[in-house]
């Protein structure tokens, strides 16, 4: 039998304070369980972003007392429904911040926590620079969230580029992998949709991408164009340019039938790393 499921991507724009960060968020939130929407996913920095130069300056929060967070565990008891915030900044070590994705249920509960595992430094033009390491202490850890729909894998924008994470979450047992994200807009026109749809054909899994759109206070735009694609790699839902809801709902008995057509996540095998440049592997 089919195992729906509705969710909707809201894709808020980047705010550069707790209060106007939650307006956002919980406005868009009323229009997606007004349709229907189970599950929400929020995007990346979706409690506030600030740029300063290469540097994120995110405003921060203690977990327990984040009102971004209070507000959205709130709505999620009042509305019966899940949301994934996809990202908040908390403090962390040295004056540093953490990007941190949390999983609320529809009591209003925590049941899991992300901290983005890798850092998103690089250099897009002369003057175009990111250095989140500069400010942002990365996780160590892979999670996945239990739901009574299936097992869910969180991770963060810039971990998309790395395929391995998202093999493991789901030869652990995940039938949906997230990724809130606030890519950039050079970088969204050139691989976002590309790097959605692969690591959900790879995995043989739903891939729900959050993704915030618009101007970043401090400098930087973020690219929008919210994902919901399918295992066989079908775009179900694309949220474009501006605030909005991208909403679809998904039959998790496709990710059996697309794991069972190409059953590569059983396939793997070790090998021998390739021998350094200029050296002939022994015979």
């Amino acid at each position: 039998m089919p195992r729906p499921l509705h969710v909707a991507c809201l894709q808020t724009r980047p705010m550069p304070d707790f209060s106007s960060a939650t307006g956002e968020a919980l406005g868009l939130a009323e229009k997606a369980v007004a349709d229907g929407a189970e599950f929400l996913q929020l995007p990346e920095y979706c409690g506030g972003l600030v740029t300063e130069g290469a540097a994120i300056r995110a405003p921060a929060a203690p977990e327990e007392d984040h009102p971004v967070l209070r507000a959205l565990a709130g709505f999620a008891k009042d509305r019966g429904v899940w949301i994934q915030v996809g990202s908040v900044a908390v403090p962390g070590p040295d004056g540093t911040i953490i990007n941190r994705g949390v999983t609320i249920d529809a009591d209003g509960v925590t049941r899991a926590r992300y901290d983005k595992i890798h850092m998103f430094d690089i250099q897009l033009s002369e003057t175009e620079v990111y250095r989140e390491s500069a400010s942002v202490t990365p996780g160590g850890a892979a999670v996945l969230v239990e739901t009574q729909w299936a097992k869910i894998g969180h991770t963060i924008c810039y971990d998309l580029r790395f395929p391995a994470l998202f093999r493991r979450l789901a030869q652990a047992g995940a039938e949906i992998l997230t990724v809130p994200a606030a890519f950039t807009k050079k970088t969204g026109e050139a691989h976002w949709h590309v790097l959605n749809r692969a690591r959900a054909i790879e995995n043989g899994a739903f891939v729900i991408s959050a993704c915030a759109t618009g101007p970043v206070p401090g400098g930087g735009e973020a690219y929008g164009h919210s994902l919901i694609v399918a295992p066989w790699g079908e775009v179900l839902a694309d949220g474009g340019e501006g605030p909005g809801v991208a909403s679809a709902v998904i039959d998790l008995d496709q990710v059996a039938e697309a794991r069972g057509r190409i059953p590569s996540l059983t396939h793997d095998r070790a090998f021998e790393p390739p021998a350094p440049v200029g050296e002939m592997a022994a015979e």
